[in-house]
């Protein structure tokens, strides 16, 4: 006789049944641990079946994030993606007939659009260079250095296993995520050096055997705010960030390296389809699938132009 799958009566087994799927997809560490937590976030705030949710609910809970939480648009905008992947779940696994937050597009984007300027911090390769040059401790060092030079994303980064990196070769290969076309990075030999310090005193903190490239003090894999907060930290110090300034334009963060890495990348002439893949933009065009980049090509001609910081 065979067994019938029991059916999802509570949140947590929803919660639960999102959370494996996740991980039989192969996302990221991160992405299934912090999805499900936003959507358990969620199911905290609505009180109610979490199959049962409209267009009110949500506004609801945009208010509430915004109003009572006073959380950042790109904040907000993350955990509504969760929501989005956890109803699509829901969808193909004929437990809701459609994706409520689908209906949220538009109050997203008047929220994006009427919220504070997008505008990033744009440093200079000199003020990096004093950035980066501030920071003693070898790990923090290793984080920005990584960031300014790869312009991954912070949770790419978060992401790594030691076995990601090959300083032989000099490259980082990324865990797969939906928002990235090219999982191999490189690194020059200045960001190879620092890397190389760190994984020795890294020895010293792993204290249970993780696989995690980047350790906190306690021995286990940091979380993006932790990151972020460093990032501001170390970016204040060298007068870089203006915590109680509510210019964007004022403030250093993670993303801001990424914004770093592209700008100073074109600026130094690279081709904007090498820039393009070493960011790993996802292929919009029917036609960027035929454009096929010589990757010894682009290795040169990243090591030509990514900006030295005399490390």
């Amino acid at each position: 006789m065979s067994i019938q799958p029991r059916s999802p009566d509570t949140p947590v087994d929803l919660i639960d049944m999102f959370r494996r799927d996740l991980k039989l997809r192969e996302l990221s560490s991160i992405t299934c641990r912090i999805y499900p937590q936003r959507v358990a976030e969620f199911a905290n705030f609505l009180h109610g079946d979490l199959r049962i949710v409209d267009r009110e609910n949500l506004k609801s809970y945009l208010g509430y994030l915004r109003n009572d939480r006073s959380l950042k648009k790109k904040s907000i905008q993350c955990i509504f993606t969760s929501l989005s992947s956890f109803y699509d779940f829901l969808e193909d696994e004929k437990l809701v007939n459609s994706n409520p937050v689908r209906s949220m597009t538009k109050y997203l984007r008047s929220y994006k659009q009427t919220n504070e300027s997008q505008d990033k911090q744009l440093i200079s390769v000199e003020e990096a260079s004093m950035l980066v040059n501030s920071v003693l401790d070898t790990r923090d060092k290793a984080v920005i250095l990584l960031l300014l030079k790869t312009g991954i994303r912070c949770n790419e980064l978060l992401s790594l296993d030691i076995q990601d990196l090959d300083l032989t070769e000099m490259t980082i290969r990324l865990k797969p995520t939906p928002k990235r076309s090219n999982r191999i990075v490189y690194i020059d030999q200045e960001t190879a050096d620092v890397l190389s310090r760190w994984l020795k005193a890294r020895e010293n903190r792993n204290k249970y055997g993780s696989s995690a490239l980047f350790l906190t003090i306690r021995g286990t894999r940091p979380e993006i705010s932790g990151v972020e907060r460093m990032v501001e930290k170390r970016a204040e110090k060298v007068g870089l960030h203006d915590p109680r300034s509510k210019r964007t334009d004022s403030h250093f963060t993670p993303h801001c390296c990424r914004h770093w890495f592209t700008t100073h990348l074109i600026r130094a002439g690279m081709s904007r389809d090498f820039v393009k893949e070493l960011r790993g933009d996802v292929r919009g065009d029917a036609i960027d699938i035929y454009i096929h980049i010589d990757k010894k090509e682009l290795r040169e001609s990243y090591l030509a132009h990514i900006p030295q910081l005399g490390v």
